[in-house]
């Protein structure tokens, strides 16, 4: 089985990620993932079992406090993808980087730079297939004003099913 691990962004701001998403498919055919708004703890995955997994989110979510988190502005990543730029609170940081270490423990699950402790923080807003209509793209997308505050306050494992994620199970942080 396929899974993801990520960190679902809620109210104002998950609205706004969700909604433009949709703005910018209507208006560019630009498509994103079939995840609700979120940013990436562990890109996609495969295995047969996770009952390890599940053991140690609910140990950590038990263990571990919600942190606050700042969404302000847009970036992009050359001209493949354009997020929301995450300013991840040091106390978030610190609480991501030790969910890092303990998923280390998990031999199926392997980071890269992309999805480790140094990963870039983001919200995905276009990414598939936008190199043709990028600057078209960012010209539109980086007039709209977006600042938001947020809180790191879950853990999400999805799953692949039926060519679309599905939510297996959240964990919510003290």
């Amino acid at each position: 089985m396929r899974y993801v691990i990520v960190s679902v962004l809620k109210g104002d701001a998950g609205n706004f990620n969700n909604n433009l998403r949709k703005e910018v498919f209507e208006k560019f055919k630009a498509r994103s993932s079939k995840l609700p708004a979120h940013f990436t703890i562990k890109a996609p995955f495969e295995s047969d079992n996770i009952n390890d997994l599940e053991n140690i989110l609910d140990d950590f979510s038990k263990s571990h406090n919600s942190s606050e988190y700042k969404i302000k502005g847009y970036d992009h990543f050359d001209d493949r993808v354009i997020f929301m730029k995450v300013l991840m609170s040091d106390e978030g940081k610190t609480i991501h980087d030790k969910l890092i270490d303990n998923l280390n423990k998990i031999n199926y699950l392997n980071f890269s730079k992309q999805d480790g402790k140094d990963k870039v923080f983001h919200v995905t807003i276009s990414s598939k297939k936008i190199r043709n209509i990028f600057d078209k793209l960012w010209d539109y997308v980086s007039l709209i004003p977006c600042d938001f505050d947020c809180y790191f306050d879950n853990i999400c494992i999805y799953k692949w099913v039926d060519n679309t994620w599905v939510l297996h199970k959240e964990y919510l942080l003290n």
